[in-house]
């Protein structure tokens, strides 16, 4: 009895990992919506100094243990590159729509073989060549409809170049979920809060709608996600991860339309389809073929 028990439990266990980034991707999608009215109302870096000072207490309240130095060292780097991303992010969003700036954050997908392989040395096949391609070019489609490639573009689709750079990092790392998700918050509160203040203190007065978003970001897309993201990455592959992440602009265009009444013209949307396209097609094509040794770990 026991044993069968194990055995209807033993599926459950094996998607558990998926079913929690998928969860989480969902939830990042969502985000890009809950950003967008905050930033519009509350300046940029002392909302990313409160978020990620939320954020930190709510892994330590959650985990209550403090990272070892070996967490440190290896989440260290990690960490300061999820930073960058963030503030490349946040600042484009000021200019853009929340689903614009979720498909080109979605870009990050296509970038993670591109950089395993300049800094792991992982084979980079055809088929991320040609999705590279068709992304650039659904790219130009959606964001050269409008006014051309703005500034704000520019800065989310560096956003996607460092999300992705944190997508490798912790493939290729070991350590324990919590207290890496741990010292990535840490890392990104010590960056926001100074340069948050940076700006005047004390921090602008916090309205209703403010706080609500701060607790949303703060502790269920940074906190929360972060320490469940890391553990469900590092029990899959770099790719598995990928395809997951994948859906992020789909869920971010979805909540856009539907919460904000965000509107694609005919070109956008072509772009946007194409885009897409490169996206999830690298990944479908990738996990097609008879399973062949991977280079590293999934991501979390």
């Amino acid at each position: 009895m026991v044993q069968r028990a194990s055995d209807r439990a033993a599926p459950l266990r094996r998607w558990l990992p998926t079913l929690t980034l998928l969860l989480v991707t969902a939830g990042f999608g969502w985000t890009f919506v809950v950003v967008k009215d905050v930033i519009v109302e509350y300046p940029v870096l002392p909302y990313l100094g409160l978020r990620f000072g939320i954020a930190v207490l709510t892994v330590l309240l959650l985990l209550r243990r403090w990272p070892s130095r070996v967490d440190w060292r290896v989440g260290l780097p990690v960490g300061a590159v999820l930073a960058l991303g963030y503030l490349f992010q946040t600042e484009g969003m000021l200019t853009i729509g929340p689903g614009i700036a979720g498909l080109l954050t979605g870009l990050f997908v296509v970038f993670t073989p591109i950089l395993d392989r300049l800094f792991f040395h992982s084979r980079l096949r055809r088929r991320t060549v040609i999705s590279v391609l068709a992304a650039l070019a659904g790219t130009a489609m959606l964001t050269g409809a409008g006014t051309g490639f703005s500034v704000g573009d520019l800065l989310v689709a560096l956003s996607a170049l460092a999300f992705a750079g944190q997508i490798v990092m912790l493939s290729h790392t070991r350590g324990a979920a919590g207290q890496l998700g741990t010292v990535q918050m840490l890392i990104c509160a010590a960056v926001f809060l100074p340069l948050g203040a940076s700006a005047g203190l004390p921090y602008p007065q916090i309205s209703g709608p403010v706080a609500m978003a701060l607790l949303i970001t703060g502790v269920l897309s940074s906190g929360l996600a972060v320490v469940a993201q890391t553990w469900a990455q590092q029990k899959m592959s770099a790719s598995s991860a990928g395809l997951i992440l994948a859906a992020e602009p789909a869920f971010a265009l979805v909540f856009a339309v539907l919460l904000v009444g965000e509107r694609l013209n005919f070109l956008q949307l072509l772009g946007a389809l194409v885009l897409m396209a490169a996206i999830v097609g690298h990944e479908v094509v990738r996990r097609a073929p008879r399973r062949s040794p991977e280079t590293g770990s999934g991501r979390g």
